[in-house]
């Protein structure tokens, strides 16, 4: 049976310096996927192989459906393979001489009749994903290998009460193959009905795959939520920009009303949401992504150094891409516009409409550094 996950001021040292791991704490629900979202070295790998039992943690409780696995307090510290986790590795971590057949080690007794029947079905839809029933791992391609990873997990999960995944499909070079492998994964670990921890860095893959997300830097969690919230109510700064939030304009509250706020920004005012630790008078960061930017203008060309007084926020198009660069005079935004073709020629002028729900102020000192 799955069992729920506790994670209470975990803490992980690796010889003198920062810690790897700093006060990290967060529960996961029985039958729950929790993805750990963050830059290289944050510290989400370092978490989930203290869960897998592959690291002691330094200080800390983990526990496994009620079950105290780590605590180093209490001289607590149940072994890897008694954990009862199914855990994948970045690598996949095929045997190069074998191919998708054989079933060692996926089981200690021999299997009843429907879970021999279940495993052939899985095996089935794994051999018509890959195309490799026959030939040896060292043949595969990385995609085929992944495929192969995540039925793996799927047959060994369903002896383990939790599963720990650490899995990347950044090497897989077709995009198309990446999007179906994600889908399959997320279809997998429910079927299955397991605990799931998956660590990535892909923002995208975090919303698909992930019931909630927790963002890591530094070794701290920042924010643990649903990936509505984490979108559109980020916790500070930095989970702003780390998924997505490219535009930064500087400001100062003039006055703060409950959760919003004015703020004048390159002498124009707007509204925006206030973090908790914001106060009137202070300078702060509005942080907005490409998305929520809407440009609405004549298309009248201008000379791009010349300001204009008739945009709010004043705007000019600086730039032409997938996204738009438009330069204004509380900074920089991006603008991102939908559609095949642009509808704003380079140097005309433009208004930009800020939805105020859309925006995020932070205090200025804050750091954005997202990598």
């Amino acid at each position: 049976m799955p069992a729920s996950l506790d994670v209470r001021d975990l803490r992980k040292q690796f010889g003198t310096g920062r810690p790897a791991v700093d006060g990290v704490s967060f529960h996961v629900p029985t039958g729950e996927i929790v993805v750990l979202l963050g830059p290289s070295g944050c510290g989400k790998t370092t978490t989930l192989r203290c869960v897998a039992g592959l690291e002691h943690s330094t200080a800390g409780r983990i526990s496994i459906g009620g079950r105290l696995v780590s605590s180093p307090a209490d001289g607590v510290q149940v072994p890897a393979r008694l954990r009862n986790i199914g855990m994948v590795f970045q690598s996949y971590a095929v045997w190069p001489h074998m191919t998708v057949k054989p079933e060692r080690g996926l089981s200690a007794a021999p299997p009843s009749r429907p879970a021999r029947r279940d495993r052939a079905q899985d095996r089935r839809a794994c051999w018509r994903w890959s195309g490799c029933r026959s030939s040896p791992s060292a043949r595969w391609c990385r995609s085929q290998a992944g495929r192969c990873s995540a039925w793996r997990w799927r047959a060994a999960s369903s002896m383990s009460r939790s599963c720990s995944c650490s899995t990347s499909r950044s090497a897989i070079s077709t995009r198309k193959l990446r999007l179906r492998l994600r889908d399959d994964l997320r279809r997998i670990i429910k079927q299955a009905g397991v605990t799931a921890v998956y660590v990535t860095h892909d923002q995208a893959e975090a919303v698909v795959l992930g019931d909630r997300i927790g963002v890591m830097r530094d070794g701290k969690l920042l924010q643990m939520a649903s990936p509505d919230e984490i979108y559109n109510r980020p916790a500070d700064l930095f989970v702003a920009n780390f998924t997505g939030a490219s535009s930064l304009l500087a400001g100062r509250v003039l006055e703060r009303n409950g959760e919003f706020g004015i703020v004048e920004a390159g002498g124009h005012r707007l509204t925006a949401l206030m973090a908790a630790n914001v106060k009137a008078g202070e300078a702060v960061k509005i942080a907005v992504r490409p998305e929520n930017v809407r440009l609405d203008g004549t298309g009248r060309r201008r000379s791009p150094t010349i300001a204009s007084p008739r945009a709010s926020p004043a705007s000019a198009i600086k730039a032409r891409r997938p996204s738009t660069s438009s330069r204004c005079s509380g900074g920089r935004l991006e603008a991102l516009e939908l559609g095949t073709s642009m509808r704003h020629a380079v140097g005309s002028d433009v208004e930009v409409v800020l939805p105020p729900t859309m925006c995020w102020a932070y205090p200025a000192r804050e750091d954005a550094r997202s990598e």
